[in-house]
C-alpha cells in the first residue's frame, strides 16, 4: 500500500503565504509524478493546482502561475506547495496526488494515490 500524507495547510490573510507538504511512503517501486490539487465542497470536481514529473517537469493552472511554485524530492519521496501571494479564492481544500508504481506480483504496477487533504483559508 502506499499512503500521502500532506501538512501545512491553515488560516492566512490576503498577501500571505503557506507552504504546503506531502511525502509518500509504503511499498514504492518509483514515482512517476507528484502534484497538488484542490476542491471546494464534495459537489465539485477537484482542480489541478500544480505537478510536478519524477524529471522536474511542472504544471500549473492557469490562476496560480506566478504565485505557486511546486518542488520535488525523489529520494525523500515529498512534493512541496510553496504559496505566496494568496488570494481568497484560494481557500479550498488541497489534496496531494501522486502518480506511483509499487511491484505486484512481480511486476511495477501505477496506480494514482490521493491524500486525507489539508484546509487552507484565506481571509480578505
Amino acid at each position: 500500500q502506499v499512503q500521502l500524507v500532506e501538512s501545512g495547510g491553515g488560516l492566512v490573510q490576503a498577501g500571505g503565504s503557506l507552504r504546503l507538504s506531502c511525502t509518500a511512503s509504503g511499498s514504492i517501486f518509483s514515482i512517476n509524478s507528484m502534484g497538488w490539487y484542490r476542491q471546494a465542497g464534495k459537489q465539485k470536481q477537484r482542480e489541478l493546482v500544480a505537478t510536478i514529473t519524477s524529471g522536474g517537469s511542472t504544471k500549473y493552472a492557469d490562476s496560480v502561475k506566478g504565485r505557486f511554485t511546486i518542488s520535488g524530492d525523489n529520494a525523500k519521496k515529498t512534493v512541496d506547495l510553496q504559496m505566496n501571494s494568496l488570494k481568497p479564492e484560494d481557500t479550498d481544500i488541497y489534496y496531494c496526488n501522486g502518480d506511483i508504481s509499487r511491484i505486484v506480483a512481480g511486476t511495477p504496477w501505477c496506480d494514482e494515490y490521493w491524500g486525507q487533504g489539508t484546509q487552507v483559508t484565506v481571509t480578505s
